[in-house]
């Protein structure tokens, strides 16, 4: 039976033998996420300018989050659903990001043939029971962990299907563990199968390899209020196994906090991807064609920012050895990785890849303007390697760098408490053979509204 199947009926019968158990319904809770999201992307002058063009679409979204408590009794059993819809408002066949139709999907909203479709919506039930502080979930799962994370930057966020199991029985240690299935991407209301870049068929479901297995474990230990452990292990089946190792760290330093944050990844490849090129990763591999082959990556990276009377200063390197780029669950239609060079455009996490990054954030809210933001941040890559499809080098030693700013305001309290409005820009720029430069602008307005 499929987990999506089993989670239904196990949320059926829970709904219908303890609605009116004690603590299921009293613990409940559910909010209505409203969200309306414009982007426009100018895709500007490169080595393939025929492929230059502008991309804008609009659309607003709808997220019902309902979470039930638990039944009384040793074991407890309760239900979560999350219900998705996004409307298209703006759109159009020139401005949808997919021109060819060959692609699942467009920037923001499905494809339907080579425009976008008017609305996508889907529906993600959730079974779960808990003993003591040990906690299974069945279904519909929203994964942010250092091995898979779940992306929300459009309308409605991508969502995994699968099971997780958590447990916090020993004081100051988290311990979790789950294997995915499937995954349904951010402009989609299809499960689809997972892979990685270099293997997704830049967001084909048809093309290139897939796996419907994804395990993972790990567990988070803190050994002082201020010093955090990480160990998180991740195996996608016939594509890589990834060990991770993280340390957090809080010091106070005179009048503010400085955060250290260190992260290392050793990812190697797994099954297929060891010889079959439908399986391979993107990278730089001279003799291969297109610049593919296994997964071999070392990532080692170093962040610290200091945070002081609403100014928080920071600033970061990160380190990509190895023959192949980076990998993680990546479909090609919008993820997410724990690396600390995931921007608003790019990842920075290419073959060889040596990136420094620098921070400057303010909260208004020291000077009596409560609920408004401000941040900005510059990464520059450098000594990326590209292979071309003979096999031989395209580029050596390229670069790249984006600048990103973000705008906020959350309305603090009165009427409108909750209402929020985030303008973020982006800057790409690169020497790199085949891409091309981008300027990029979001607008959201958001708000959430209580209903339990």
């Amino acid at each position: 039976m499929k987990k999506s199947t089993l989670a239904l009926a196990m949320a059926t019968g829970v709904l219908a033998q303890s609605a009116m158990a004690e603590g299921f319904i009293e613990d409940s809770k559910a909010t209505l996420k409203l969200r309306n999201f414009y982007i426009n992307n100018d895709n500007r002058d490169s080595a393939t300018a025929k492929n230059a063009n502008y991309q804008s679409e609009w659309g607003q979204g709808f997220q019902l989050d309902f979470q039930s408590g638990y039944t009384a009794g040793t074991v407890g059993f309760g239900v979560d659903a999350i219900g998705l819809l996004g409307i298209k408002l703006d759109s159009g066949a020139g401005r949808h990001g997919n021109p060819t139709g060959l692609l699942d999907g467009g920037n923001v909203f499905p494809s339907d043939g080579d425009h976008a479709a008017d609305d996508f919506a889907s529906l993600g039930l959730t079974a779960k029971a808990k003993i003591s502080k040990t906690e299974l979930k069945l279904g519909t799962l929203l994964p942010k962990l250092p091995v898979i994370m779940y992306n929300d930057s459009r309308l409605v966020p991508q969502t995994f299907q699968g099971g997780q199991v958590t447990s916090n029985e020993i004081k100051d240690l988290s311990l979790i563990a789950g294997q995915i299935e499937k995954v349904k991407d951010r402009n989609s209301s299809n499960n689809e199968d997972l892979s990685i870049g270099g293997a997704n068929g830049s967001g084909n479901s048809n093309i290139g390899g897939r796996s419907n297995k994804f395990y993972y474990a790990g567990g988070d230990y803190k050994i002082t209020k201020d010093l955090l452990f990480q160990y998180y292990y991740g195996n996608l089946d016939d594509f890589y196994k990834q060990n991770f190792l993280g340390l957090v760290h809080n010091w106070s330093i005179g009048p503010g906090v400085l955060k250290s944050d260190f992260r290392y990844f050793n990812s190697k490849d797994d099954g297929k991807n060891s010889n079959d090129p439908l399986y391979y990763s993107s990278g730089n591999y001279l003799g291969q064609a297109s610049g593919k082959g296994k997964v071999d990556n070392n990532l080692y990276s170093a962040l610290f920012l200091y945070t002081v009377a609403g100014h928080t200063f920071g600033g970061g390197y990160q380190v990509s050895n190895g023959d192949s780029d980076f990998p993680w669950l990546n479909q090609g239609n919008g993820s997410s990785n724990y690396t600390i060079t995931d921007a608003q455009i790019q990842k920075f996490g290419r073959a060889g890849e040596k990136t420094w990054q620098a921070r400057y954030a303010y909260d208004f809210a020291a000077i009596g303007f409560p609920g408004a933001t401000a941040g900005i941040t510059y990464l520059s890559g450098s000594n990326i390697d590209t292979v071309a499809t003979n096999g031989t080098v395209a580029g050596n030693n390229r670069n790249e760098w984006e600048r990103d700013i973000t705008l906020a305001y959350v309305v603090p309290e009165g009427t409108l408490k909750g209402l929020g409005v985030t303008w973020k820009n982006g800057m790409w720029r690169d020497n790199i053979p085949g891409q091309r430069d981008q300027d990029e602008n979001r607008l959201i307005l958001s708000y959430s509204i209580p209903l339990l």
